[in-house]
């Protein structure tokens, strides 16, 4: 969907005003949600943000729906959403940035990789004014734990090319924690990838679009238990094909895109 400005004033209308939407796509994440869902409930709470936990769970065949509905049964604020498929993480996520309720959403995994003091900083950072709020592992005080080294170099070759290729200082695109208000989850729109691709799709087009954002460095630390869905042989040519299409939208849209032509007048 592509957003003109009076769809765009009503989708903004729609979310709830100072509530952080946290989306987390979950499949087959039974060993890991329950302590992530609990860890990031506790922080917003003792941090006074108002949140919602929105959990797709993702043709899940482990014991992820009866944890989910523990979850949903003691915390007010989770909910979650049975994705019917086609499965995937981009599929996932773009259902949960369907269905938010808040004015910004947060993606999160499911694994713990993520660390909620960072997603208070990330929210704090918002409040200042920005669109999007994006993390950096690999600089400005960023930190990795237990990453795997043949999936670091491929890392850092595949967002230096991208740096080079967009004329752009941020230096880890394809991080998935980030943050996004919920006009810019809007202004993005179509979005095309259905993999792990989103978390490029995503960043390129706010930049791209004009979205004012800001980088705050963050922890990651790899899963204790289970196996990441993340598939480097498969994901090469998808990950090109998104970083071509947003490079081709900079050069050749003009700014129809643009994030000023898409306010109400």
């Amino acid at each position: 969907m592509l957003l003109n400005p009076q769809e765009l004033a009503r989708w903004e209308e729609e979310g709830e005003d100072g509530l952080l939407s946290v989306v987390i796509p979950a499949r087959d994440e039974e060993g890991h949600l329950e302590a992530t869902v609990r860890t990031l409930h506790k922080k917003l709470s003792e941090e006074a943000i108002r949140h919602e936990i929105l959990v797709v769970n993702d043709g899940s065949t482990d014991g992820t729906a009866t944890v989910l509905a523990r979850l949903e049964a003691e915390l007010g604020v989770v909910r979650h959403i049975d994705s019917p498929g086609p499965h995937g993480y981009g599929h996932a996520v773009r259902r949960g940035l369907r269905d938010f309720r808040g004015s910004a959403a947060a993606v999160v995994m499911a694994d713990g990789s993520d660390d909620p003091e960072d997603l208070v900083r990330f929210y704090r950072k918002l409040e200042e004014g920005y669109d999007c709020v994006f993390g950096t592992r690999f600089s400005g005080g960023g930190k990795v734990l237990d990453y795997p080294w043949p999936k670091k170099v491929l890392n850092r070759l595949g967002n230096t090319f991208i740096r080079l290729l967009f004329l752009i200082r941020y230096d880890d695109l394809t991080n998935a924690f980030k943050l996004y208000s919920r006009r810019t989850i809007a202004g993005v729109q179509p979005l095309l990838a259905v993999h792990f691709n989103l978390t490029v799709e995503l960043p390129l087009k706010a930049i791209v679009r004009g979205y004012r954002y800001a980088v705050v460095p963050n922890t990651w630390r790899n899963r204790e238990e289970g196996l990441s869905k993340f598939k480097i042989r498969e994901m090469g040519s998808r990950y090109l094909f998104i970083v071509l299409y947003c490079w081709l939208e900079k050069r050749l849209s003009r700014g129809d895109y643009a994030a000023n032509h898409q306010r109400p007048e």
